[in-house]
């Protein structure tokens, strides 16, 4: 396995992946062929009637969807057999093949987590003004069985969304500019390059520092460059020898990432603490008035660690929402208590108050 690491193998990807050992890979994302059926017609921008660049490729060529399903099978099996059992697996398409391939991919075992919108900021036109501008891509995330303990870092992802929960539409801008590859000609090196902010993203959502991450259809090795700035190890498999020509170049201009640039937050999973609990340590004493922030509402402390306004009771959180008229509430942060000098404390001091002793006599 160690022979493969960080390396791009020039071949079929089906035949290389059948040298990988069974369930040594973290992660894959497959970037397929797309199918595109675009047929011979050049399409030309209607402000300056230039030729609009299409994908033509031998390797997009299908002489039936009959025949792209069979290859999709064909490389999805093997991906399957070397993933590990905790492992993701990531593919991307558009509308003309993404629903073929998570068919496929849910009738071979595959459990899927979440399909990502992929929002083109920038995307190309709709030349002929016939169609809406097709402005996304889709990305299906799925694991191996719906059991398997995958690999999600919740907390680095909200916190590059600065600290709000990550939604799975994407606004991330095509590959442009220095990022994209160009071939001795001056035009794109290849049809459909990826922007590094999506791998980004990808990588550090599902994936581990050291983690190896697979891809198929490697082409100008964007998930290598970033899997290597992230400090992930990669397999790159590409069968185009000019694509794999101009993604060594790239990633020997890569630095490797290592050492503490490469942490992130990870929420430690903290020890339920019933309210109850506060009352019989005698951190808030039966008979306490709690009071909501702006002193609006009040609530009663009883001896079971329920609390009542004299018509009601329940727990902090049931009267939490009763007083706000709310479906659900965090009574932790909604009810205070005063201190000596008579100023409003949040009652989730003291649940962090009795978690920190916890943690210090474990």
């Amino acid at each position: 396995m160690q022979k493969y690491l960080n390396q791009i193998l020039c071949g079929d990807c089906i035949e290389i992946m059948r040298k990988i050992p069974d369930a040594s890979i973290d992660a894959i994302f497959a970037d397929s062929p797309y199918n595109l059926q675009l047929g011979e017609k050049t399409l030309y921008r209607p402000e300056d009637q230039t030729a609009a660049r299409a994908v033509r490729d031998n390797w997009d060529a299908f002489e039936s969807n009959e025949q792209y399903d069979e290859f999709t099978r064909n490389w999805m099996r093997e991906c399957k057999r070397i993933l590990k059992p905790d492992g993701a697996m990531w593919v991307i398409g558009s509308y003309h093949n993404i629903f073929r391939v998570g068919s496929i991919l849910q009738d071979m075992g595959f459990w899927i987590l979440n399909d990502i919108v992929w929002v083109k900021t920038n995307p190309m036109p709709n030349f002929r003004g016939t169609r809406f501008t097709n402005a996304h891509e889709t990305l299906i995330w799925a694991i191996k069985n719906p059991k398997a303990k995958y690999t999600f870092n919740y907390e680095a992802m909200k916190a590059l969304n600065e600290g709000v929960q990550m939604r799975s539409t994407w606004e991330i801008p095509l590959c442009t500019g220095g990022e994209r590859l160009k071939g001795e000609d001056g035009h794109k090196l290849h049809p459909t390059q990826k922007p590094e902010a999506l791998l980004y993203r990808v990588i550090m959502a599902s994936t581990k520092v050291g983690d190896v991450i697979l891809d198929p259809f490697f082409g100008t090795g964007t998930t290598g460059a970033v899997a290597k700035k992230l400090g992930r190890s990669f397999i790159g498999i590409e069968k185009d020898e000019t694509y794999v020509a101009g993604a060594r170049a790239r990633l020997e201009a890569v630095k490797q990432a290592g050492g503490e640039e490469l942490e992130y937050t990870v929420k430690k999973k903290q020890a339920r603490i019933p309210f109850g609990t506060v009352v019989e340590q005698g951190l808030l004493k039966p008979g306490t008035v709690l009071y909501d922030a702006g002193r609006k509402h009040q609530v009663m402390v009883r001896s079971d660690g329920t609390v009542t306004n004299e018509v009601v009771q329940g727990s902090i959180h049931q009267l939490g929402a009763l007083s706000q008229n709310a479906a659900a509430c965090n009574g932790w942060t909604y009810w205070y208590f005063e201190d000596n000098d008579k100023n409003l404390v949040s009652i989730d001091a003291l649940r962090d108050k009795i978690r920190q002793h916890t943690e210090m006599m474990s």
